[in-house]
């Protein structure tokens, strides 16, 4: 929250009033998506604010697919210093940046927007975030990781990158749209030709025999959230004891892709770890100051670092 509880007394009596803690020299930072009102960012970043003392604020910005133009112009001019790009705008945001970072270029897909001397510069933390979940909570070595991603879009596509970046042996992508897996599957290749990289259909053999050689699956869709809620994109068939199981959705906590993965003895890791470390990231590009990591991970219900680590045996 952005406020706090103040009672002054004036004139011996109780005068109640909210005291906002916000002024002309709060800076100011959000996220802007299709559901940015649903998003637990702003409850992780002003936590992180507030433990450091800094005079920042972290807000929603809920922008349809037709205000993205809009809304980005809008920063340089009304002070805000950066943004969250969330669903479905992290491809579509990047005709609107003066500048992307090398690793925003290679993935083709942007989720942090600095703000710099008026020019709008996009990088990407969701690879690096994802890395940083499997590793210090889920206890996993990507090196050689045989991989399956669910999904195409933006937060796949880092996903993609980063795996094939790490040294994992293969990444196989699954989606819906098969050629758009396919183009994907063809960048990830030049990127990092020693991992042998494929597209395969989202339903039928070709998945199943992918899962069935994999260590790793990452869903990287929406499935599974909001009104499909209850829907997994995975066949529980599929999954197999030995996989490790991380869905990038957050809310809920249990998907039902994670409901299925535990009953069939996989590990299973929710969303949660990986907002918490990309957005880490998102915070020093903005105050370029290290990020309270511990209390970013509290402030959604995570345990510390260091009882994260040792639950996974590290």
């Amino acid at each position: 929250m952005c406020w706090r509880r103040v009672v002054p007394i004036i004139g011996g009596t109780l005068a109640g009033r909210y005291d906002t803690g916000i002024d002309a020299a709060t800076t100011v930072v959000g996220v802007i998506g299709d559901t940015a009102r649903g998003s637990l960012s702003p409850r992780m970043h002003n936590a992180a604010f507030a433990a450091l003392g800094l005079n920042w604020c972290y807000v929603a910005f809920p922008v349809p697919r037709d205000g993205l133009g809009a809304a980005l112009r809008g920063l340089a001019p009304l002070g805000i210093a950066g943004a969250n790009v969330t669903v479905p705008h992290k491809e579509a945001v990047l005709a609107y940046l003066d500048d992307t970072t090398e690793d925003a270029r290679t993935v083709g897909a942007v989720n942090t927007v600095r703000v710099d001397g008026g020019r709008l510069v996009g990088h990407n933390t969701d690879g690096t975030g994802m890395l940083d979940a499997l590793r210090r909570d889920g206890g996993v070595t990507v090196a050689e990781t045989r991989a399956v991603i669910v999904g195409a879009g933006g937060a796949a596509r880092a996903a993609a990158f980063a795996l094939a970046g790490g040294g994992a042996a293969s990444v196989a992508i699954a989606n819906r749209n098969w050629d758009r897996a396919a183009e994907l599957a063809q960048h990830v290749r030049r990127f990092a030709p020693a991992c042998a990289v494929e597209a395969v259909p989202l339903d039928g053999p070709a998945l199943t025999g992918a899962l069935r050689d994999a260590d790793l699956l990452i869903q990287a869709t929406t499935v599974g959230a909001g009104a499909q809620r209850a829907v997994s994109p995975v066949a529980p068939a599929g999954l197999h004891r030995g996989l490790v199981v991380m869905d990038m959705i957050y809310e809920p906590r249990e998907t039902a892709l994670l409901h299925d993965a535990r009953a069939r003895g996989c590990r299973a890791l929710g969303g949660l770890a990986m907002l918490a470390y990309q957005g880490a990231r998102a915070f020093e590009i903005w105050t370029g100051r290290p990020a309270p990591v511990d209390v970013m991970r509290e402030a959604l219900g995570l345990p510390r670092e260091r009882a994260a680590e040792e639950r996974t045996g590290r």
